[in-house]
């Protein structure tokens, strides 16, 4: 289970999370939301209910797209997947996040 601080940086970074989990492979929701638990120790816990509405924004927005797909266990499920556009701003979003991460870790070392 997600504390409160994981689940405050996830609110802000949802976005970023779900274009980078694309990067590695088209993916259906489900799968998402386990690649970031996975990815990130267990620490990060996509909720389902704020999963979907970010899809969708992230679709109306040109940065991926879906489609109908099947899954391992011939299972029918919507898979996005990045778009060029997509994969910009996830280079711009990664290069932002860490020069926000730094600025972070400076005012942290110094307090």
């Amino acid at each position: 289970m997600a504390d409160r601080a994981s689940t405050d940086v996830l609110r802000g970074s949802l976005d970023l999370l779900v274009l980078k989990t694309l990067s590695l492979e088209p993916m259906h929701g489900w799968g998402i939301s386990q690649r970031v638990q996975q990815l990130s120790d267990g620490v990060l816990e996509v909720n389902q209910g704020s999963l979907y509405p970010a899809l969708q924004r992230l679709e109306k927005q040109g940065l991926v797209t879906s489609g109908w797909g099947r899954t391992d266990n011939n299972r029918r499920a919507r898979y996005y997947e990045l778009t060029a556009a997509g994969r910009r701003m996830l280079g711009a979003e990664v290069k932002s996040w860490r020069r926000f991460a730094a600025a972070l870790e400076t005012v942290l070392r110094t307090a």
